[in-house]
């Protein structure tokens, strides 16, 4: 019953949570990917997953923690963002960790080229006083990639490992 709350529910409201304060704030606080780390640790706890695949899971964060961050170092993403994927690499282990990269990846390039889009356009006097949105409608911020991040999740999770071992498969 436990794995199945967690994601089902916890892991979906940290992932809405993080997207949702990369949007407003252009950041992602440490204590969503702390949230994260705990729910996994009580994940496979409770789902008595075996060595190789906690061995799995946790290779497939230690990638994602290296990618995150030689993109981070590179300016594309930032250390939130970093922080986020490998969080949810770990979640989704070895074996989804490279297609959730891809849509992920699709997810953030839809993103960017709809906020590049939509930067192009004059804002409608009626929001100018949303702060939130003016920092998502200038030019000189970045991407809320968290949002990718989050949609790429929420479109690999009913299809991987991690969710059948939740529904005790």
């Amino acid at each position: 019953m436990i794995p199945f709350a967690l994601i089902m529910f916890f892991v979906p409201a940290v992932l809405i949570a993080a997207a949702g304060w990369d949007i407003a704030s252009f950041t992602i606080p440490n204590f969503i990917q702390a949230l994260l780390l705990a729910a996994f640790a009580i994940f496979v706890m409770a789902s008595g997953m075996n060595a190789m695949m906690i061995g799995s899971h946790l290779l497939a964060g230690l990638i994602g923690l290296a990618v995150g961050f030689a993109l981070f170092a590179l300016g594309y993403v930032g250390g939130g963002d970093a922080k986020l994927f490998a969080c949810v690499a770990l979640w989704f282990g070895l074996h989804d960790i490279f297609p959730y990269a891809l849509v992920a990846s699709v997810f953030g390039g839809a993103l960017t080229l709809g906020l590049l889009g939509m930067r192009k356009l004059p804002m409608p006097q009626f929001l100018t006083s949303q702060g939130w949105l003016m920092r998502l409608h200038d030019d000189h911020e970045g991407i809320p990639y968290g949002v990718a991040l989050a949609a790429g999740a929420f479109f690999l999770l009913p299809q991987s490992e991690v969710f059948r071992v939740a529904l005790g498969g």
